[in-house]
């Protein structure tokens, strides 16, 4: 009659180890793929935490989070999207023992489509691949990523056409010097998603002249060296003006622009065309690449001007925009 062999000690550790083993790579699996809910359910896994620790982990790092929510969260039944369980996110990936923002991104992730199935604006993934391609297109130009300039009030007029495109957008810049010699500024449009950089135009408009341009196809981001009449010194103020008229790409559904630096005031108007009216436009900020976005206020759409805007008295870092849905 055969007999069982007993499991010894060493065999226990060696199971115990492989299951060890597997749940790490679950979790590395989730952390670069997501989605938010499965890497969140595999990090609490890994470390062994029932969801009463973990609350009161959260606890300690000052953000209340009932263990229902927590539950929901790592099931995919409900997401964070107030700010204070934005705050709770943050904490667990320091709780988690996991990499700075790696929930936050994917909870990013998460919102780049709206119920009805269609983007809902640039993802985490769209900006990063953005960013890479402006440091590259700088590069050609010669360009610092510190230009020299203070900006001490941006107005940026972005024109909708008649076909919902993404028109035209001027620019005008209103900046201090910080340091001797600056007698350029690096110009950089962000097309939408198909547009074409090769047949767009630069305009400039206003104290400065239009110098070399680069752009990237495939991203749709181009950069244009605008030249000024004279060499700056430091603490000089200069007004210049520009514009670039696109038109090459489809239904434009938002305008965002981004900063990595604090800076004055900055406003956005969007415009749009008398037989192209949205039916519904929003403000909203996000705080970085990674974060998802908030602070969403509805614009009323004037009915003289068909116009909506937008006024930070103060630049933070990070984005801030307008988005629109149609009829």
């Amino acid at each position: 009659m055969p007999h069982a062999t007993p499991h010894t000690d060493m065999d226990m550790d060696m199971d115990m180890d492989m299951d060890m083993d597997t749940t790490t790579a679950k979790l590395d699996s989730a952390l670069r793929g997501g989605p938010f809910h499965v890497a969140l359910r595999a990090a609490i896994a890994a470390r062994g935490l029932p969801l009463q620790r973990v609350q009161h982990h959260l606890s300690r790092h000052g953000v209340k989070v009932g263990v229902t929510s927590l539950s929901y969260w790592q099931q995919g039944a409900r997401r964070p999207q107030r700010a204070e369980s934005l705050r709770a996110v943050r904490a667990l990936e320091e709780i988690l023992e996991l990499p700075e923002e790696s929930l936050i991104r994917l909870l990013a992730e998460s919102d780049e489509q709206t119920p009805d199935g269609r983007p809902a604006g640039r993802s985490y993934r769209s900006l990063v691949e953005i960013s890479g391609v402006l440091a590259g297109l700088l590069a050609e130009l010669d360009a610092p990523r510190d230009s020299g300039l203070q900006t001490l009030g941006h107005h940026e007029r972005v024109r909708i056409g008649a076909h919902r495109e993404l028109a035209e957008r001027e620019s005008h810049h209103i900046v201090r010097a910080h340091r001797d010699g600056i007698d350029r500024f690096v110009a950089v449009h962000y097309g939408d998603p198909g547009s074409a950089p090769a047949r767009m135009t630069v305009h400039s408009l206003e104290n400065c002249r239009t110098g070399r341009i680069r752009w990237q196809q495939d991203t749709g981001v181009l950069a244009a060296e605008l030249l000024f009449d004279t060499r700056l010194r430091a603490g000089d103020t200069f007004l210049f003006r520009y514009a670039v008229e696109d038109g090459t790409a489809g239904v434009s559904r938002e305008y965002l622009h981004g900063t990595d630096s604090p800076g004055g005031q900055y406003a956005l108007q969007v415009c749009f065309d008398a037989g192209a009216l949205p039916a519904r436009c929003h403000r909203f900020t996000q705080h970085s690449a990674a974060a998802p976005r908030g602070g969403r206020q509805e614009l009323a759409v004037s009915a003289l001007h068909r116009s909506v805007h937008l006024v930070e008295p103060r630049v933070r870092s990070g984005y801030v925009g307008i988005d629109w849905d149609w009829d």
